[in-house]
């Protein structure tokens, strides 16, 4: 058991492999985290025509042949640090799912979703059929035990205009969410959109909770997370991104201007 003294709220630059060591057992009651997908990623690709200037280098990516043992190494330490009332999501694109599937069940993980979430379009192709959704795997540690609030978002009794179930709908697997585009603001090349991490901290956290994200980029996960007033913690190896989550979190921001501006 590591120091019961540890701090939340605040974030940290640096290797989250390295760094979850420093944790204390059982201290994190959700775990969000988007991990790098190993497909060789170019930060500033001209996808979606955004503006070179806008995005910040340096998005940091794993080998294919370390995949599976890197997979290893984060999740057995967020095993450790997660409570047994808890759960993580982790989001993955198809190329090395079976990896991520593996090392779940190699850690010992109870998986009790497979989400799909469907975004507006993906990249154009010529000789293949268009990606247009990314995997996202719920798991916990106890299955009696794991938190979940299945009518935080809408009342069983809430209708649609057509009188369709609103809870119904929301809780279906698979999830129709907009990528976000900043349009002529400062941003890193891939984050999450807030609508998908506001939805999955309302059905399993709530006020207090601490959230985790050990890969945390623009600092979504922790940023939204201080909005829905959640305590939070995270690391980003990548001086670049760690100050630009760190701005946002410090002036309460959720978008900021390019520095030049």
């Amino acid at each position: 058991m590591k120091d019961d003294s540890f701090q939340f709220n605040r974030i940290v630059q640096g290797d989250c492999l390295t760094g979850m060591s420093d944790m204390p057992d059982a201290c994190v009651d959700l775990i969000v985290t988007d991990p790098p997908f190993a497909i060789e990623f170019k930060a500033k690709r001209s996808n979606y025509h955004r503006t070179a200037s806008r995005v910040l280098e340096g998005y940091h990516e794993i080998s294919t042949a370390d995949y599976g043992q890197f997979t290893h190494r984060w999740m057995d330490a967020a095993f450790r640090v997660l409570k047994c009332s808890g759960s993580m999501y982790v989001f993955s694109g198809w190329n090395h799912l079976k990896d991520i599937l593996t090392v779940i069940d190699d850690t010992g993980f109870i998986t009790v979703n497979h989400l799909i979430w469907k975004y507006q379009f993906g990249v154009v192709t010529k000789r293949r059929f268009v990606t247009s959704h990314y995997h996202c795997i719920y798991v916990c540690k106890d299955e009696k035990k794991r938190k979940f609030f299945p009518f935080s978002r809408f009342d069983p009794t809430a209708r649609d205009t057509q009188g369709g179930s609103l809870h119904y709908r929301d809780k279906e697997d698979v999830w129709s969410i907009h990528r976000e585009y900043w349009h002529g603001d400062q941003k890193t090349p891939t984050k999450l959109p807030s609508e998908i991490i506001r939805k999955i901290l309302s059905y399993s956290s709530e006020e207090n909770d601490v959230i985790f994200d050990p890969f945390l980029g623009s600092g979504q996960v922790a940023v939204v997370s201080k909005k829905m007033n959640r305590r939070y913690f995270g690391f980003e190896i990548n001086p670049g991104y760690y100050e630009f989550a760190k701005k946002r979190l410090d002036q309460n921001a959720y978008r900021l201007k390019p520095d030049d501006e």
